[in-house]
């Protein structure tokens, strides 16, 4: 285990406010909007989404790093938060996997951790005054140095993010669920023959996602964030894949006018940022939330079927479904704050939902959008245009017996 020397440790915030707290993590300082997260369990893989590029996390869980950290709870090829800000850290993680504690694992990676602040107090300031610009440092200790750093940053409006985070090359993807003594199981040659085809596009996908297409019965071909559509289309998929990803969504015009080249010609997916091109792929907009929705336990409903899905969430932007003028009707809502969470296709077979069905962390509540997709794209040769409104029709037929 790294030792710590107990070094002290200051997070200040844009408008002011400074929490003083004991270093734990790498040594240096970093910067990034800070936010929230209302996960219990799972901090390994928030530290590895790469939605969070960009950010500063804070866990509101008061113990974090109980059960250490190891090589398969990860959701990308590393760490992509800026800094990490939890009330305790655990010193002597006590779980049979792991394999460092969460100290050493972040000081490994160059991650800039805070520990011993009032995180509640950090949370209810969040949500009162939004999130904000703000600067870890166990290096500088002067509040109003930090401020002034803070208040000097870009912020993450109008930043293009994805470019930082999505894969180098194109790439295919074997590995399906976790087993146990097992491992993540590759599927063989044999099971993937007649699986349907599907290209993802990498925003900064998790690689959960990936698992979860394959072991939903999908061959999976990962392709770069600027993938145009006549490269997307000359995979010859049989559905299409929009990935979760960081930053502003607005940010991102080629991957708009991809996705707008592919709608109507393909069955098409998107999750999170995903669902957010899409939006803006339809003529739509979309819009900062004050402070997002990250965390485990988001309720949201399926208007449809009226049926109420806990969900793993994380964005801090929302598409405003009034915009796209009926290219889309709004198919999911969340119950906390009534901002979209899903939309489906009026005239294309596509579909999206703003929180992870993949989970990881989180509930399994939302898993079947995987099966809807296998079912669109199983559908699409035979029902064209009207495939997702005939799934519509079976779903409500199933939900009411």
């Amino acid at each position: 285990m790294a030792s710590r020397d107990k070094r002290a440790a200051m997070l200040a915030l844009a408008d002011g406010k400074v929490y003083r707290g004991i270093a734990f993590g790498a040594v240096g300082e970093a910067t990034g909007e800070v936010v929230f997260n209302t996960a219990m369990t799972g901090y390994q893989e928030v530290l590895t989404d790469p939605s969070y590029k960009g950010q500063l996390v804070c866990m509101t869980y008061p113990e974090i790093g109980n059960v250490g950290a190891n090589r398969e709870d990860i959701e990308s090829r590393r760490v992509y938060v800026e800094g990490f800000i939890v009330r305790q850290c655990c010193e002597q993680p006590s779980n049979w996997r792991s394999e460092v504690s969460l100290h050493e694992y972040l000081t490994r990676a160059g991650i800039v951790g805070i520990e011993g602040i009032d995180t509640r107090a950090l949370v209810r300031h969040i949500r009162t005054h939004g999130a904000q610009e703000a600067v870890l440092s166990s290096i500088d200790l002067d509040p109003q140095s930090l401020v002034r750093k803070a208040q000097a940053l870009p912020g993450l409006l109008g930043r293009d993010l994805v470019g930082e985070v999505t894969c180098a090359e194109a790439h295919d993807w074997e590995l399906a669920d976790w087993e146990l003594g097992h491992g993540y199981r590759a599927m063989t040659k044999e099971e993937l023959r007649d699986a349907p085809r599907v290209v993802a596009l990498d925003y900064g996908i998790k690689l959960n996602i990936l698992r979860r297409l394959v072991a939903t019965g999908f061959r999976v071909r990962v392709l770069p964030a600027n993938s145009t559509a006549q490269q997307i289309l000359a995979e010859n998929p049989d559905g299409i894949f929009l990935s979760n990803g960081p930053g502003d969504p607005a940010a991102l015009p080629y991957v708009h006018q991809a996705v707008a080249g592919v709608l109507g010609k393909k069955p098409v997916f998107g999750i999170c940022l995903g669902h957010q091109i899409l939006g803006l792929a339809l003529g739509g907009q979309t819009y900062k939330l004050n402070f997002g929705h990250h965390g485990a336990n988001h309720p949201v409903v399926d208007l449809r079927t009226q049926r109420v899905e806990i969900t793993s969430q994380n964005h801090g932007f929302a598409v405003d479904t009034d915009s796209l003028n009926g290219r889309a009707e709004l198919s999911h809502l969340n119950l906390n704050d009534r901002t979209v969470e899903g939309m489906r296709g009026q005239g294309a077979p596509f579909f999206s939902v703003q929180y992870h069905p993949e989970a990881s962390p989180g509930p399994h509540d939302s898993s079947y959008l995987f099966r809807r997709f296998k079912r669109m794209v199983e559908m699409f040769p035979r029902h064209g245009l009207d495939t997702l409104d005939r799934i519509a029709a079976e779903e409500a037929h199933n939900a009411h017996g």
